[in-house]
């Protein structure tokens, strides 16, 4: 009786975690030929299965971060999955704006196109500082995407229709901005869940700015994903995480799939700005609608990476 019990309670909690798990796959097959895609942190996680999905599709694929390396080695994996040639790498780091500026200024002369945008690169809740003095995930997750989309906008338009799609995460919702410390570095998950609604706020109002111009953007939440985050902390936290994560959070192809849905489908055509979950549309919490806040802070950014 007792092995019968055993057998089935695994059962139960087998099953249960593979529905907890069930996701959505992006299933339009649309073809990008002769488009050219730019992913930040596309040599491992989420960045490099989109990269790979997209240039399945056909697209030229740009794969920028920080590790020349890592991103060698992520490219001879991407081209050798999606069967592409088109697939290269330029040097981006984040967390330095010189950097993002003379990213910027090497790929508007070797890429005549930018049709699509995914900012991907993220760093988990450290507490850090950028080159620059922000605190790490400010610096990363939110103001190097905001100066690199800003410095990229004129391809993004001339190449319209194009889109961009920044990925945030649920958890924006544990935080609000606080204006007077923008650059908050004290609790390490209440920073990251501030930099993710930052990235909501953004992606809301670089999709009213660019309403008309040809330009879309979608702000999606993956999922939690089985990538390497945890590489930035402790052997043993990743110990944990390790079998936490194969418990309860899903593949990294599970989780580039909204993106891949917003980066190619024809659905969401008309929904720029708008906040995707799983291949489909969800909803925000008021807070973080608030056009208002998203206007703010776009100023204030423009002021902190000094584009205003």
């Amino acid at each position: 009786m007792y092995v019968l019990s055993t057998i089935v309670a695994s059962l139960v909690v087998f099953f249960l975690l593979k529905w907890m798990k069930k996701r959505r796959y992006c299933t339009d097959l649309k073809r990008l030929d002769g488009k050219t895609v730019l992913v930040t942190g596309g040599s491992s996680g989420i960045g490099k299965e989109t990269a790979v999905a997209l240039a399945t599709r056909g697209a030229r694929v740009v794969v920028a971060c920080r590790d020349a390396d890592k991103a060698e080695k992520a490219v001879r994996e991407i081209k050798f999955r999606s069967r592409s040639l088109a697939v290269v790498r330029m040097e981006l780091d984040l967390a330095n704006l010189r950097s993002v500026r003379d990213f910027c200024k090497r790929f508007l002369q070797c890429e005549k196109r930018l049709d699509i945008l995914i900012n991907n690169a993220a760093m988990p809740g450290v507490l850090d500082w950028t080159d620059d003095g922000f605190s790490m995930c400010l610096g990363v997750n939110h103001l190097g995407h905001f100066l690199l989309t800003n410095l990229l906008l004129g391809r993004l338009k001339e190449c319209a229709p194009s889109r961009v799609v920044t990925l945030t995460c649920s958890s924006y919702k544990y935080q609000k901005l606080d204006f007077h410390d923008l650059n908050y570095n004290l609790l390490p998950f209440f920073t990251y869940c501030r930099s993710k609604l930052a990235n909501i706020y953004f992606s809301h109002e670089l999709g009213r700015l660019t309403q008309g111009k040809g330009v879309t953007s979608y702000a999606v939440h993956p999922g939690f994903v089985q990538s390497d985050w945890t590489c930035h902390y402790s052997f043993l936290f990743r110990a944990l995480m390790r079998v936490f994560m194969w418990m309860f959070f899903v593949p990294c192809e599970a989780g580039a799939q909204t993106v891949v849905y917003c980066a190619v489908s024809d659905e969401v055509a008309n929904q720029g700005g708008g906040y995707f979950v799983d291949c489909r549309a969800a909803t925000l919490r008021p807070f973080a609608r608030d056009a208002g806040v998203a206007k703010k802070l776009w100023e204030a950014s423009e002021r902190l990476v000094k584009l205003a």
